[in-house]
Parts: C-alpha cells; sequence; structure tokens
C-alpha cells in the first residue's frame, strides 16, 4: 500500500465521520524532500564520515572515493600542458625572428587553452573524489559502506534539510474555500508538543476521488484535494508521522 493511498483512506474515514467531529480537523502526514547524495563517476568508497542521524554543515566532508585514475590523469594533463607551453614559447620567437608563421603561432595558442582546459577538467574530477555536504542537515539514510563499489548516480547518503520537512493533508471540497496559500495551521499528534504551527505553501488544482472504503453513496461522490504546509519549528517532527491539521492556527 501507497503512502497517499494510505493518506487517503485515513482521509476517507476522517470524512465519515465529520459530522460528528470539528469540520475544522484535518488528518495529514509528515513528509520529506531528500536531498541524495552521488558521485560522478564509478568508485569505491574509502572513506564514511558520516552516520545516519549525523548533524551536517554545509561544506562538511561526507565521504571519499579511491581516485588513483583522477590523481593519474591529472598528472598526463599536467605533462600535456607542460609541452603545449614550450610549443608556445618557440612559435612565438620563431614568428619575431620570421622563421615561423602567424598560423603556426595560432594553432600553440589554442592547443595551449586545450590543454589548459583539459587539466582543469582533470582536476576538478579529481577534487570531486571527496564528496562535500551541499546542505545543512541531518543524515537520513547512509547506502554504501567503505569498501562498496557505486555507481555514477547512485545516492551515497541521504540528507534532509530542516526546510524540506512539509505536512501534508487532504481537505474535502466543501472546506477548500476556507483555505489560502500563506494560511497558518496548527498541526499536532500524540507525541509533539503543543503549539506547534504550519504555513500553507500548495494546494493541488486537481482533486481526488477518496478510496472505496466508504460504501455510501453520498461519500463516495466527494472529492479531497491535497495541501501542502511548511512547518514553522521542523525539529519537532518526524517523517511519516501522522498530524491533525487545525485550520485557524491552534491545535
Amino acid at each position: 500500500m501507497t503512502v497517499r493511498y494510505a493518506a487517503l483512506m485515513l482521509v476517507s474515514l476522517a470524512l465519515a465521520g465529520c459530522e460528528k467531529g470539528p469540520d475544522r480537523q484535518l488528518q495529514g502526514w509528515v513528509e520529506a524532500e531528500t536531498i541524495f547524495v552521488s558521485p560522478d563517476e564509478q568508485g569505491r568508497v574509502e572513506e564514511l564520515k558520516v552516520r545516519q542521524g549525523d548533524k551536517v554543515t554545509k561544506g562538511d566532508l561526507l565521504f571519499t572515493l579511491d581516485d588513483d585514475l583522477q590523481r593519474a590523469d591529472v598528472q598526463v594533463r599536467q605533462a600535456t600542458l607542460a609541452a603545449a607551453r614550450q610549443s608556445y614559447a618557440r612559435a612565438e620567437e620563431l614568428l619575431k625572428t620570421a622563421a615561423g608563421t602567424q598560423k603556426t603561432l595560432d594553432d600553440a595558442r589554442s592547443a595551449l587553452q586545450q590543454a589548459q582546459a583539459n587539466l582543469d577538467a582533470a582536476q576538478t574530477r579529481l577534487t570531486r573524489r571527496r564528496q562535500l555536504s551541499p546542505v545543512t542537515g541531518s543524515v537520513e539514510e547512509v547506502y554504501y559502506r567503505p569498501g562498496e563499489t557505486v555507481q555514477p548516480g547512485k545516492p551515497v547518503v541521504a540528507l534532509l534539510p530542516p526546510a524540506n520537512l512539509k505536512v501534508r493533508f487532504f481537505s474535502p471540497e466543501r472546506e477548500l474555500a476556507a483555505i489560502q496559500i500563506g494560511d497558518v495551521v496548527g498541526v499536532s499528534c500524540d507525541s509533539c508538543p503543543t503549539g506547534l504551527t504550519a504555513k500553507v505553501t500548495f494546494i493541488a488544482r486537481s482533486a481526488e476521488y477518496t478510496p472505496p472504503v466508504i460504501y455510501s453513496l453520498e461519500e463516495r461522490a466527494k472529492l479531497v484535494y491535497l495541501i501542502e504546509a511548511r512547518p514553522d519549528d521542523p525539529s519537532k517532527l518526524r517523517v511519516g508521522q501522522p498530524v491533525t491539521v487545525t485550520r485557524g492556527g491552534k491545535p
């Protein structure tokens, strides 16, 4: 069962009992937009500097990959650049003595520029074998350990910046007009401290049907709309946590 379907079932049950409960309360859950950090090229993880649950700051070292091939490539590019510089200097001297041509000098300059660009690219590839954290947040998952080989594009760690936590909930069509972008809603759960709030940042333009867990024709015909809100204090919430959302900002 997917998270979306489970959430819709939860909303369906809430809608079924809305005649007996407060209309201002809606059911939802906490979701995260994680940042997956992966290498550009295949490599073997040499060092893993973080563990699941660690707090990291932008620029912190997360992990390193073996760099033998990249270092060798840099050395080759450096030798090529040195030869290109000599060729350019020689062409420049020959042109001054009329023993060379302008075309020879232009070709030598082009080769020198290309050699420099190739070296810069090789040094960038070498630098990226040390993967730094692109954001400040927490380590949510570690997928590879030292000694394991990772393919390009495959995440080694998943990070969660606090700002990427959000509350998702569904509103029935009849209550949608009472919710606007920028509204403050209250957020509560069994283990949450009191007074938590979130700001509505997204309201779906398309409706979704509640799943057929409710059998009355009246309830099955009703539509719900997905809404997202960013919590003002995301540190008090956990991913996957079911919450109750209260319109008006007071849980």
